[in-house]
């Protein structure tokens, strides 16, 4: 069985996660919902961000996530979405970093059933560091520059 995880982080670490409910469809309504989930973790444990304004989202350019409905919503909420180039699987926080970190942590071992995979996920989360948040971040950062300085032509690794 295949399961989705949906983790949203910055430099300070999760804001939210969540298990897709196997069998849901990841359309534009289930993401908008995800976007509330989300908005409602930063207002309560990034306070001062949520107040500001002083923050920004960044996801990829799949369907889902450039529908015009999630488009608008994040507009009326004056979220700040930072442009993903297309085809930039390097840019992407979770590809370079996350899911590696999780893959490491769980490597080899082997589960009796859904649950302990979930559980064994979330505690792989947890173990993450900050540093290695605020790290990926300013790796995100070298990456973006990188890609902007060739344009946007693909690239492999730092």
């Amino acid at each position: 069985m295949k399961m989705m995880l949906i983790v949203l982080f910055d430099v300070r670490g999760i804001v939210h996660r969540e298990f897709v409910s196997p069998g849901q469809t990841v359309n534009q309504e289930f993401y908008l919902e995800v976007l509330r989930r989300l908005g409602e973790n930063v207002r309560r444990k990034r306070p001062e961000l949520w107040r500001s304004g002083d923050w920004f989202h960044l996801h990829d350019n799949t369907p889902v996530h450039t529908a015009f409905s999630v488009a608008r919503y994040l507009a009326s909420l004056g979220w700040t979405v930072v442009s993903h180039p297309p085809y930039s699987q390097d840019l992407a926080p979770c590809d370079f970093f996350l899911f590696p970190t999780m893959k490491k942590a769980l490597k080899g071992k082997r589960f009796a059933n859904v649950e302990e995979v979930k559980t064994a996920s979330q505690e792989s989360l947890n173990n993450i560091k900050l540093q290695q948040f605020q790290r990926c971040c300013t790796q995100w950062g070298k990456r973006l520059d990188r890609c902007n300085a060739s344009n946007g032509e693909y690239f492999e690794g730092d």
